[in-house]
């Protein structure tokens, strides 16, 4: 994973003359550059505007909330159709493809759009406890307290686990090995944070 946006570019030789174009247009807004994910990301007051790729037969500029961009050039993809509901994608494959005005104007809108509060905010996915954590719960009133201590993700982490299991035995496994984390108040995937 890059640590920094020339070293990026150096893994990603063939675009980097597009990439440090599009580089030196976000820089020149004011947006500040950080590394996330291991590729270039612009930001607002510490929120996501705008990212620059690489990929194999173009290189692209995505908006976070690009949802929200007029986009009057009708040039913004959604990459992922079905996933993501506000990301929006720009693809060039040559350094002639970049209109550095029209750019910087979607660029400037979506800060606007940043400065305005203009986000999709992120679904919340119900806790569903599967009616053998539910029984585990009900018996036991130590178990039961250590769990309504834990944060929504992490009572969502330990019933998704037992839910996903198809075989009672399993099922019965899983629901063994998490108790004694449940009563440690310690999350699921805690150990690979």
């Amino acid at each position: 994973m890059a640590q920094t946006p020339e070293e990026y570019f150096s893994w990603n030789e063939e675009y980097r003359p597009l990439l440090e174009k599009l580089q030196s247009i976000l820089k020149s807004t004011g947006l500040e550059e950080k590394m996330k994910w291991g590729i270039p990301t612009y930001c607002w007051k510490n929120k996501n505007v705008a990212g620059i790729g690489a990929f194999k037969s173009y290189a692209g500029l995505w908006f976070f909330n690009g949802v929200f961009l007029k986009d009057p050039a009708n040039v913004l993809i959604n990459a992922q159709e079905g996933k993501t509901k506000g990301m929006r994608q720009w693809r060039f494959e040559s350094i002639d493809d970049i209109d550095e005005k029209l750019v910087l104007d979607y660029v400037k809108e979506a800060i606007q759009n940043q400065k305005d509060g203009k986000e999709i905010k992120p679904e919340k996915k119900p806790l569903i406890i599967p009616d053998e954590l539910k029984e585990a719960l009900a018996s036991d009133s130590l178990l039961s307290e250590a769990f309504d201590s834990l944060t929504l993700s992490c009572k969502r982490e330990y019933a998704d686990h037992v839910a996903e299991a198809k075989r009672p035995e399993t099922k019965q496994n899983r629901l063994d090995k998490i108790k004694p984390m449940i009563m440690d108040k310690v999350g699921l995937n805690d150990k690979y944070k």
